[in-house]
């Protein structure tokens, strides 16, 4: 590691690279003792048999919190105490905390071992079908019910039970796998440290039961495993370590260029993570004076005039803590300590409130932490958020001022203070808190107590969840635990979902169950009175009653009724329900085409009993980043000094083209052959100027080779200047931290905050001014060939409401200048007022035209700063960074009156990549009739961008921006009626019940735009109905800046509100929650870790999948199991209404008319084979066709599939078959006899039921055939197989004796002519009706489906054969794309041209209204906009220059400079030039094909206030204030979006 020589002979060594433990080189034995320790462990941890240390056994592990898990902190928030006794107000009777904060162990899944089977069993007897079942076989018992085998009754129950208990175990295991390896990740804890808010009770007998059986059960598991795995000869799959395994980081790790930093391994931290003994010849004595010398080496920062406990030459004695600075510090100087506390590994669930824990680079934060020190010299630390809010980028967090001289476990010894913290809560993005304590000074302490105070904001909070990201380690206390984490409190409780159909279902079951009852009453009754009767028949042929009253003999014969009768309720129905959802999510694990190659991620279903959900969704909700994008930042396009370059083919400007009808395929290529070209040319250039070894060819995203040819001064030094100015500024202007990668060549890696500041750095790096790292306050800036440092005296960081961040730094010829970039209209609203006027205007066309391709933009601007201005700001800002009170407005304050009277330099365009396929895949489900939300994190302009990139925004809309600086409901309220009214609505009750019975996609006119605290306003109950109506009416809804609850409630607003069925996508832990709160959720298994995905019901590899499970597999699934359970319900009923039209002969004696074994074997085998296929395999039309032609997954969403109508009718036909079959063999054996060839007579019992039970059978199958869409040889032979059975078990069962009275019926009975033709007859005339029927509706009313089936019959779909099934959606469709405003002949599903006419696909009814509705242009406006604004020479009356038209064509032959503008570099007065301006004349394809978009299609964003036009932009002067709103910002019309 190399040495940094410091003043006075004090030296720091600063590792060249960042590794695990920070170390610190003295040349003494002693260092080299502790080197060597510290080298073996790494090596230990680097072998694949490691052997537990001896802390490792300890008793610090596995030590349990508090058994209370509730969390009582009072209605004030929570104290926690550090290093001083709890007051008395606090301790109970036995001197114990009165609170019990909330353990740290989480658990997600529903389940323990020991709790499994009857937890498990509670649930399903929640099923009333369960309950009904479980009845049955208890009366079944009694034998004077007359069941003859109750056991066997028992058996379909039992099977149910154990399949669903499995299914069940299996979902809860991979949650418990997660919790488990959540809960015993590894953290620095603070050991052998009393901490005074929790106290350790004892654990309870039952928590001692619940972990022995779980260790039990874990343990048998892991010995089972290891058998397997060595009995197979190896371990776990490539595959399987490489998504579970984390990578070594000593071989891969980075180094990072960075210059010396003070204090980075101040105070030889001790990084002991465990008690590791001592060498024997060195004593304990010796090891604690050598690290007292190592600390005495310690050198701090200390400000003039507070250089208490600093001795000679300044360096610090003690142990440095004496200069408080400003803040003070958390230290007390004379507390004595016993010194034992050390950072030794633990567990996350034994993590307390109020526990010193130490985190280092790349560890994941295990609870809610305080900041108290940090690695960095500035206390400042980089934390990744993707979990929570589902941001790959950097997140800049900050240690407490009065905490930073906390460097190791004898400082947290020595540290006294109470954290004062507000109560748990959701909000993500807030936290107040306040320090506490008192300050002393070791040369003074009695007269020195000070108390101090520092509060304590989100910025100095690190949440569970996230990962700490380019800083060595942070010291923290815990102030959240377990369930009262951010994390944990937005992710919400696993819901136990089931199916719209399954919850249908139960009423379905009820009305049997009231015709069962029924039925059962009136048996009763009658044979009650019948056996009443004493002078009668009966008397003379039976043996007597069963009761000794009449009213006994019915009560005995309703429940031997009820027993007969039960499968009017079928229980086979559930059985057959979770055999098909099973085999449904196998099909869906096994399609290849939802498989995931760069993950190795098939399509994995979680939850297998919603499949038929899938084909119902209405509404879907996304998640942006990582969902809908690859969250990379690229950079495409700049423009500079009015100059546009970049070469770039978007894909928002493939959607603006094919609206326009034309051929983006070959545009596409066109565009990528010309972009492939300059990127040659640009290269060579830039190679030309500067040999860049940081330069890679591959990694090039902007290509513009007339830039790289300005930057030579191919058109003047004017503009060379320029374009150099602007990628100084780019360079400059960030907070970026620089990985080097050795090698040949080097690379250069950027850590960014955000991805759109890395891009921006990464273009600066590519073209030539690549920011090596820093030292200090300096940042290294290579300026092609050259280093350069330049000081960075300030940093004005981002915020979402200052909407930019600018650096104040000091240039190499001591000029002070602020390089200031952000949102277009924050930018221009601060510009130096009258001046740029024809720059501003040129900037803002050519930014219009970059929002149109869907690039991300920003404007880039500059300011000279004199050394008296900035002076004056760095004492207003000290001022205001010390207030305790309104610190952040303060700041505001400041920062905003020095970013004023801005130079405008350029501007940049990034674009964010989209997933493969996501704009086709969300304009089919537009055309489906799926409505798609965006909910996101992200700021309104990033949304908006990518809204338009994916089509889900386009030009025709006018966009409801809705940005509320009010908590006045009333005016919240106003506005939404005023909206409202466009639709012509008032948002009544009445709208809102017609609004759930219209399931009508609205037109493709409006879109709402909203942030996070204008959403809390609107879920208001007093609003919340008009803002839902609303946004019915809206094609697309974009909530931005949203938390996770908030997401999970817009998902509860919309499901209840509507009674929708919905379904939310996304990637991250910040998904979690409206995952689970929709209907159905997927998680995609992206770069956002796992924590989406477990918490899902269905898992995919990428966004694009969603569109093949939703609309095949959903709609398959949704269509098979409506067929099935109807089909079910009516076989049931010609089987149970055949018995009992038997009864009306038999006095209702409950006796049976079939040989029971028939009563078994009807549900088991007769019927089931045919209708399980069908509810798995049968298809209407194939995958292909489902998704060139997506309208017919609209019957699903409009529920027309399984409705009451539907259910009736199928109970009436069934009813009608019923008495076919009974009543048929009845008049063939009432006007005589019939006999056998044996002249025996067959009008005997079970000889006359084997004429009722078999036709029965014939019929069931026969009808289930014929509902059955898809006849091919499987499901024939099935039903073959059925019927042929049921002839085989008759002649082979009867042929036993032991078949009592059916012996020799079977021979008997198919021996007979009249059987034959009576079977014909009773399948003829059963099914004839149903026949009829559905001949009649398919040839004049018929279904979508029905006329696609037919075009495919007839071949005119025969070009899709010719497609892989995973296809392009365009590509089955037949056309370009699947946008709405296609022409109507490619819109819906078309064949290619080449067809013939009479081969085209005629489409079905309900296409027309689609195809009308797609290409509506708004109707309360002509120009698309509610409000129009006219557009003319009027708005630009400031500038001598003819502002360019509109519709000017794109080559302009000539270029003048503008003449008020001043060169960014040498910064003098603005110098006239009148030159032709060369390099205009230059081809720009790119350039070209925007201005002709441009065009072609209607100035939206010019003729309303829908976006930041030029227009809109050229009217902003800086007068010392934001961007002019509307006041207040509920705009009267579609707001603004920048």
């Amino acid at each position: 590691m190399a040495e940094q020589p410091l003043p006075n002979g004090v030296s720091i060594s600063k590792p060249a690279r960042r590794i695990r433990w920070a170390t610190q080189r003295v040349g003494t034995g002693v260092a080299q003792v502790k080197r060597n320790r510290i080298m073996s462990r790494l090596s230990l941890r680097g072998s694949s048999n490691e052997m537990k240390r001896e802390s490792g056994s300890s008793g610090s592990i596995g030590k349990h919190s508090p058994s209370t898990d509730a969390a009582g902190d009072g209605e004030g928030g929570r104290r926690i105490f550090f290093n001083m006794p709890l007051p008395a107000d606090s301790r109970d009777e036995e001197g114990k905390p009165l609170v019990h904060y909330s353990r740290n162990k989480i658990r997600t899944a529903k389940y323990t071992p020991l709790t499994f089977i009857p937890k498990n069993l509670w649930y399903q007897f929640h099923n009333i079908a369960n309950v009904y079942f479980l009845t049955l076989i208890v009366l079944g018992f009694f034998s004077v019910f007359g069941v003859n085998n109750p056991g066997l009754n028992a058996v379909p129950l039992i099977v149910i039970i154990v399949l669903t208990a499995f299914k069940d175990g299996i979902e809860d295991w991979r949650r418990t796998v997660l919790d488990n390896e959540l809960n015993n990740a590894p953290v620095h804890r603070l050991m052998d440290w009393e901490n005074v808010n929790s106290a350790e009770d004892e654990v309870s007998l039952w928590r001692r039961i619940k972990k022995a059986t779980s260790h039990g059960i874990l343990n048998t598991f892991h010995t089972w495993q290891q058998w397997r795995r060595r009995k197979s000869g190896g371990g776990r799959g490539y595959t399987e370590r490489a998504m579970d395994e984390e990578r070594m980081s000593i071989d891969t790790r980075r180094s990072s260029y960075r210059g010396p930093k003070k204090s980075t391994n101040e105070g030889g931290i001790q990084m002991t993570p465990v008690s590791s003994p001592l060498p024997k010849d060195q004593s304990e004595a010796e090891l604690s004076r050598a690290n007292a010398r190592l600390r005495s080496k310690t050198t701090y920062s200390f400000k003039a005039g507070e250089t208490d406990g600093i001795e000679g030459d300044g360096v610090a004695t003690g142990h440095g803590h004496a200069s408080a600075g400003p803040y003070g510090s958390l230290i007390d100087p004379i507390e004595q300590t016993r010194g034992k506390a050390r950072f030794r590994k633990d567990y996350w669930k034994n993590v307390h409130v109020g526990d010193f824990v130490r985190i280092h680079n790349d560890d994941q934060i295990p609870a809610d932490i305080a900041i108290l020190s940090t690695s960095e010299p500035d206390g400042a630390c980089y934390v990744e958020t993707k979990n929570l809010d589902g941001e790959t980028n950097l997140k800049v967090r900050q240690a407490l001022h009065c905490g930073q001289d906390i460097r190791h476990a004898t400082d947290c010894e020595k540290a006294q203070f109470i954290l004062y913290s507000e109560q748990p809560h959701t909000n993500l993005y807030a936290y107040s808190g306040l320090l506490k304590w008192t300050q002393r000074k070791s040369s003074d302490p009695q007269r020195s107590e000070v108390e101090k105070t520092e509060p304590l904001t989100i910025n100095n909070l690190l949440l569970r969840g996230c990962n700490l990201r380019n800083t060595e380690w942070i010291i923290g206390v815990v102030v959240f635990t377990g369930p009262d984490t951010k994390i944990m409190l937005n992710a919400g409780i696993t819901p136990s979902k089931r199916s719209r159909i399954s919850r249908q279902l139960n009423y379905n079951v009820l009305y049997n169950f009231t015709i069962l009852l029924i039925m059962c009453l009136v048996s009763g009754i009658v044979n009650g009175v019948t056996f009443g009767k004493s002078h009668d028949s009966w008397n003379f042929f039976e043996f007597g009653q069963y009761g000794d009253t009449p009213g006994v003999t019915g009560l005995i014969t309703f429940w031997s009724a009820i027993i007969l009768y039960q499968n009017l309720v079928p229980i086979s129905l559930y059985i057959s329900l979770e055999i098909i959802k099973t085999a449904q999510a196998f099909f869906i694990y096994s399609d290849t085409y939802m498989y995931y190659e760069r993950l190795d991620y098939p399509c994995t279903p979680k939850s297998w009993n919603i499949s038929d959900d899938l084909g119902q969704v209405e509404y879907i909700f996304s998640d942006k980043t990582g969902t809908l994008t690859q969250n990379v930042m690229e950079y495409k396009k700049c423009t500079v000094n009015g100059v546009s370059y970049g070469e770039a083919y978007t894909e928002a400007l493939a959607g603006m083209q094919r609206r326009q009808g034309i051929d983006v395929e070959a545009e596409g290529a066109k565009a990528k052959e010309q972009i492939a070209e300059d990127r040659i040319r640009m290269l060579k250039t830039l190679r030309g100027i500067h040999d860049n070894p940081y330069l890679h060819d591959d990694e090039l995203t902007f290509v513009a080779p007339d830039f790289a040819e300005d930057l030579t001064g191919a058109v003047g030094e004017e503009q060379a200047e320029a374009n150099k100015n602007f990628m100084l500024a780019l360079a400059l202007c960030h907070t970026v931290t620089t990985e080097r990668t050795p090698g040949d060549p080097p690379k250069l890696e950027f850590k960014a905050q955000s991805p759109d500041e890395a891009a921006l750095v990464a273009t600066a790096r590519d073209c030539g001014f690549a920011v090596m790292g820093r030292q200090n306050d300096t940042m290294i800036v290579n300026v092609q060939g050259v280093e350069e440092k330049f000081e960075v005296l300030n940093t004005l960081e981002f915020n979402s409401s200052r909407k930019r961040m600018s650096a104040i730094i000091r240039m190499p010829d001591n000029r002070i200048v602020l390089f200031c970039k952000g949102a277009d209209s924050v930018i221009y609203s601060r510009l130096k007022k009258g001046e740029q006027s024809k720059l501003r205007r040129d900037t803002a066309e050519q930014l219009e035209m970059f929002a149109r391709e869907g690039l991300r933009t920003l404007c880039i601007a500059q300011k000279v700063v004199t050394e008296g201005e900035h002076q004056r700001f760095s004492m207003e800002h000290d001022a205001a960074a010390t207030a305790i009170n309104h610190r952040e407005e303060k700041i505001e304050e400041v920062f905003d009156a020095m970013e004023r009277d801005l130079s405008l330099i350029g501007g940049t365009a990034i674009e964010d990549r989209l997933q493969d396929g996501v704009p086709d895949t969300i304009a089919l489900l537009g055309q489906a009739g799926i409505k798609l939300w965006v909910l996101t994190g992200d700021k309104v302009e990033t949304a908006i961008n990518i809204g338009f990139a994916c089509n889900l925004l386009s030009n025709e809309m006018d966009l409801i921006v809705m940005r509320f600086e009010t908590d006045d409901l009333g005016l919240v309220e106003a506005e939404l009626s005023k909206h409202l009214h466009t639709f012509q609505m008032t948002g009544s009750d009445t709208e809102l019940r017609a609004a759930r019975r219209n399931h009508e996609a609205p037109a493709p006119t409006h879109a709402i735009v909203i942030d996070g605290d204008s959403l809390k306003l609107v879920l208001d109950e007093q609003v919340r109905r008009k803002f839902l109506l609303l946004c019915k009416q809206c094609k697309a809804v974009l909530c931005c800046r949203v938390s996770p609850s908030q997401k999970a409630a817009v998902v509860q607003m919309v499901k209840n509100g509507l009674d929708v069925m919905t379904l939310s996508v996304g990637d991250g832990a910040n998904d979690v929650a409206m995952i689970q709160e929709a209907d159905i959720g997927v998680g995609i298994a992206g770069e956002e870790g796992r924590q989406a995905v477990m918490s899902s019901d269905y898992a995919i590899g990428q966004f694009r999948f969603l569109q093949r499970l939703v609309l095949v597999h959903g709609r398959w699934s949704y269509r098979r199991l409506s067929e099935t359970i109807a089909n079910f319900f009516y076989k049931n009923i010609v089987w149970t209404f055949a018995l009992y039209w038997y009864q009306i002969f038999d006095n209702f004696d409950c006796n049976y008319l079939f040989d029971y074994s028939y009563v078994l074997l009807f549900n088991l085998a007769f019927t089931s084979l045919p209708i399980i296929f069908m509810g798995i395999l049968d298809q209407d039309v194939s995958d292909k066709i489902s998704l060139a032609v997506p309208q017919l997954y609209r019957r699903g969403i409009e529920r027309k599939e399984w409705t009451s109508l539907k259910f009736w009718m199928y109970m009436l036909d069934a009813l009608y078959q019923s008495v076919i079959c009974y009543f048929m063999p009845y008049f063939l054996f009432a006007p005589a006899r019939s006999v056998s060839s044996n002249g025996l007579d067959l009008n005997e019992r079970v000889r006359y039921g084997n004429f009722t039970a078999t036709s029965a059978i014939f019929v069931v199958n026969f009808y289930v055939l014929m509902n059955t869409y898809r006849w091919d040889w499987l499901m024939v032979l099935l039903t073959s197989i059925s019927i042929l059975s049921v002839w085989f078990w008759s002649g082979v069962y009867s042929s036993f004796v032991g078949s009592d009275t059916f012996y020799k019926a079977g021979a008997e009975v198919f021996g007979a002519l009249s059987y034959w033709v009576t079977a014909l007859l009773i399948i003829i005339i059963s099914l004839l009706p149903r026949f009829a029927v559905k001949a009649f509706q398919k040839v004049f009313f018929p279904y979508d489906v029905d006329i696609i089936r037919e075009q495919a019959r007839q071949g005119k779909f025969g070009y899709l054969d010719d497609l892989p099934s995973d296809a392009s959606p365009a590509k089955l469709a037949g056309g370009n794309s699947f946008n709405g405003a296609r022409s109507d002949e490619n819109a819906y599903g078309r064949a290619p041209k080449s067809l013939e006419e009479d081969m085209r696909p005629i489409y079905p009814p309900s296409v027309a209204p689609t195809l009308k509705t797609t290409t509506t242009n708004n109707r309360h406006s002509t120009s698309g906009s509610i409000n129009s604004v006219n557009i003319g020479p009027a708005i630009f009356e400031e500038s001598p220059v003819e502002p360019h038209s509109m519709t000017e064509p794109s080559n302009r032959p000539t270029y003048s400079r503008p003449t008020s503008y001043q060169s960014p570099v040498s910064l003098e007065p603005p110098v006239p030039l009148e030159r032709v301006r060369t390099s205009m004349d230059r081809p720009r394809p790119s350039f070209d094909r925007i201005r002709n978009s441009m065009d072609i299609v209607r100035p939206s964003f010019e003729a309303s206030n829908d976006f930041t036009s030029a227009s809109r932009l050229m009217k902003l002067d800086s007068n010392h204030s934001e961007l002019p709103l509307p006041s207040p910002r509920l705009s009267k019309g579609p707001s603004n979006l920048r």
